[in-house]
């Protein structure tokens, strides 16, 4: 599994006047490609892609062309959160789902932050953390199956 990271650079963001969605939706897609591209004639082969939430399927798409590019037929992506909200994160999924090749998600912090930030606070039991942890991953879980059976989609897996 490889995590490829793309954000922007000050004189990227400057370039969009700052604006960091119209960076996700203008720029950081087509980089994303080229470094897949980059990588893998770097000899980077991983079985499975963790990409940051992308907005458009058609971005989706691109990327995991680029992915399976050149024989590359049994390579598969996952969403990877960004530390983005609930809102965010289920828009991803719900996204990412239809597009064949994105098979999964690994969402971290959008789970667990919030539930453990409030249990290292005593504000709530391990229990309660643990559980809405688990009630958030299963919600998540939820979206991107319920995404992928309205398209007629069955689970991917990689090899």
């Amino acid at each position: 599994m490889f995590e490829l990271l793309v954000p922007a650079t000050p004189d990227q963001l400057h370039q969009v006047g700052g604006d960091r969605k119209r960076d996700d939706q203008e720029r950081r897609p087509a980089l994303m490609v080229r470094a897949i591209r980059e990588l893998q004639a770097a000899g980077v082969e991983p079985d499975v892609w963790k990409i940051e939430g992308l907005d458009r399927r058609e971005d989706c798409e691109r990327i995991v062309r680029a992915a399976r590019h050149g024989g590359r037929d049994k390579i598969s992506c996952i969403v990877l959160g960004r530390g983005e909200d609930d809102n965010k994160v289920r828009e991803w999924l719900t996204i990412a789902a239809t597009v064949p090749g994105f098979i999964g998600f690994a969402v971290g912090g959008t789970d667990f932050w919030e539930p453990l930030v409030g249990w290292r606070a005593k504000k709530s039991s391990r229990e309660a953390a643990v559980n809405e942890i688990a009630r958030r991953y299963r919600e998540f879980v939820d979206i991107f199956e319920k995404a992928r059976a309205e398209q007629g989609m069955k689970p991917e897996v990689s090899k």
